[in-house]
């Protein structure tokens, strides 16, 4: 009798395992559903904690984990796919984040497409292996081992009536297969470029940056007309055409436009004004200015190379030159010197 008893005190307290849904707290928790945060503020036991710290930390977070359900279930449901979904509520909890949230990826030129029309892909239940008759086996239909099956496939290819003899069919095919590469990068790296927003050429027409200007053309068509003997007097012009601007700076021999002369007294002096600041900033270097007088004195390099006559260089040696000095007594009369003896 007494291991009877003691079978059934063990059964019930294996029995009464499950805890019940309701949950007192002194304090009600602080909950947002929207991050599924639940802030607790109640005092912890200092005793429990210390005395059992697993027990007491796994009922206490089963407490506040049951609290945090019974909310979600008080929000409205619905079914999708066998699965009772809850719809959560905006977050009111700001969290951190240590990265900027990632922008959505841009869709491709196809996806844009599909999407505008309609079409779904049927991605959903597709096996990656399917039985090949040729073969007699399973093999995949992309990714890993593939191109090896493919290879085992297309050992023998028939040739046609207008086929080539010469020409190599195994050549043909992988050139064919390298061109669909191509054709898929290029076009990858103009969907990356679209969602960048940068300007690419059409193929086969370049974009107006790869023209150049009218003002250009202008200025290629005055120096080809201009580039003869005569400087372009006896060449015939097409029809409304004329000099490039500025171009007869550039062109020697070319006749410049006369200005016309000036209309009041302030053009005059701004003329006369941008004439002696060409002056001042040229090679030419001012010694003395006589205001009295209105005369300057002006010395300009008139020689070439560094070199000067012998008359200049009489002339140029003034009164204040400095005499050389001495060798101050350091002669070695022991060493043998160059040049005519002393009588």
């Amino acid at each position: 009798m007494d291991l009877v008893k003691s079978i059934l005190e063990d059964d019930q307290g294996k029995a009464d395992l499950s805890k019940s849904t309701k949950v007192h707290k002194d304090v009600e928790l602080d909950f947002d559903l929207g991050t599924l945060l639940a802030s607790d503020y109640n005092v912890l036991d200092e005793k429990a904690l210390k005395s059992k710290p697993d027990s007491y930390l796994k009922t206490l977070t089963r407490d506040n984990v049951q609290l945090l359900i019974n909310k979600i279930w008080e929000l409205p449901v619905e079914r999708v796919d066998e699965a009772i979904v809850a719809t959560l509520p905006k977050p009111e909890y700001v969290l951190p984040r240590s990265r900027v949230i990632p922008k959505p990826k841009p869709l491709t030129k196809w996806q844009q497409f599909a999407k505008e029309k309609g079409i779904q892909t049927k991605k959903k239940g597709r096996s990656k292996l399917k039985w090949d008759e040729e073969l007699k086996k399973w093999i995949p239909t992309y990714g890993y081992k593939r191109a090896k099956t493919q290879e085992q496939k297309e050992w023998l290819i028939e040739a046609k009536d207008n086929d080539n003899l010469t020409d190599d069919p195994f050549t043909k095919i992988k050139t064919a297969k390298q061109e669909r590469q191509s054709k898929n990068e290029l076009q990858r790296l103009r969907n990356i470029a679209r969602a960048k927003k940068i300007k690419l050429p059409r193929v086969g027409l370049p974009t107006r940056e790869h023209f150049s200007s009218s003002q250009q053309l202008s200025e290629a068509l005055t120096i080809a007309r201009t580039s003869t003997a005569s400087v372009g007097k006896f060449q015939s012009r097409l029809p409304k055409e004329k000099d490039a601007k500025g171009i007869a700076k550039e062109v020697s021999g070319m006749k410049r436009k006369r200005k016309a002369p000036p209309l009041n007294v302030s053009q005059e002096k701004r003329q006369n004004q941008s004439l002696v600041d060409s002056v001042l900033k040229s090679n030419t270097k001012i010694l003395r200015d006589d205001y009295s007088t209105g005369v300057a004195e002006i010395k300009q390099s008139t020689t070439r190379g560094g070199k000067k006559k012998k008359g200049a260089l009489k002339n140029s040696k003034s009164k204040t030159a400095k005499k050389p000095k001495a060798g101050k007594g350091k002669r070695d009369l022991h060493k043998k010197v160059g040049g005519r003896k002393r009588r």
